[in-house]
C-alpha cells in the first residue's frame, strides 16, 4: 500500500504543536481539546483536529487529546523517539550560539561533531566538542551514523559545504546561509534565512496605516 503523501504545512506545524504540549506537561495538564490549541496557538481546531488525524485518532471526543500520549505520538511521527546525530559546518558565532543549545534540548536531536575550515578554529573546543577539520567529514559521519547536518558558513561558502555533506552521506540538510542551495533530490533541504525574515517582517510595519493612504 502506497504511503499517503503528507504536505509540508503539516510536518511544519507538528512541532508548534509538540512545544506547546510539552509545556502543558511541566504545568501537570492532563488533557487539552483542539479548541484550546487553536485559541492558544493562534491557529483553526479545525485544521489541528485534521493535521492530527492524518497519523490516527489521537483524540476521544467531549474530552480531547491526552497531554503525554499526544507528545509520545508526535515524537514518534518526527522521529523523536530515535537518537538523530548532527554535523554542524562553521564554528563562528552562529556555530557556538546552536551548539549551546543543543545541549539543552531533550528532544534526541544532537550535535555529534563540528568542522570548520579555518586553521586557526581547528582544535578549539564547544563545550565538549573538538572542531575538526572538513577532510574529517566523512570518517565522522560514517562513525557516528550522522543523518543531518548544520550549514553556519558564509554564503559564498555553503554550496560547497552541502556538496561536502551530501558526498559524507547525510540525508537531510538546515542551512543558515542566506544563498539557496542545491542539493539531489534525495536529500531534504530546510533553510533558515534570518535576513530574508527580517526583511519581509519589515514589510508589516505600520501596514495598516499605509493601507488607508
Amino acid at each position: 500500500m502506497k504511503q499517503m503523501k503528507i504536505s509540508e504545512a503539516v510536518v511544519r506545524r507538528l512541532p508548534i504543536y509538540l512545544q506547546f504540549l510539552n509545556e502543558l506537561n511541566k504545568r501537570e495538564v492532563q488533557t487539552v481539546s483542539s479548541q484550546d490549541l487553536g485559541q492558544r496557538l493562534d491557529l483553526n481546531p479545525a485544521q489541528i483536529r485534521k493535521d492530527l488525524a492524518y497519523f490516527g485518532e489521537f483524540g476521544r471526543k467531549g474530552i480531547g487529546y491526552d497531554v503525554v500520549y499526544l507528545i509520545e505520538k508526535i515524537r514518534q511521527i518526527l522521529k523523536l523517539n530515535q537518537t538523530l546525530h548532527v554535523a554542524l559546518v562553521g564554528a563562528g558565532n552562529l556555530g557556538h550560539a546552536l551548539c549551546n543549545y543543543n545541549m539543552y534540548m531533550n528532544d534526541n536531536m544532537k550535535i555529534m561533531a563540528v568542522f570548520d575550515a579555518l586553521p586557526s578554529k581547528i582544535g578549539t573546543h564547544i563545550n565538549s566538542l573538538t572542531v575538526r577539520p572538513m577532510q574529517d567529514l566523512k570518517q565522522l559521519v560514517d562513525e557516528h551514523n550522522i543523518r543531518i547536518g548544520i550549514i553556519t558558513v558564509p554564503a559564498v561558502e555553503a554550496q560547497n559545504v552541502a556538496n561536502q555533506l551530501v558526498e559524507a552521506g547525510v540525508e537531510g540538510i538546515l542551512n543558515f546561509a542566506p544563498v539557496i542551495l542545491k542539493v539531489p533530490e534525495e536529500v531534504r533541504i530546510h533553510h533558515a534565512d534570518f535576513t530574508r525574515e527580517l526583511l519581509s517582517l519589515a514589510y508589516y510595519l505600520d501596514y495598516e496605516g499605509e493601507e488607508s493612504l
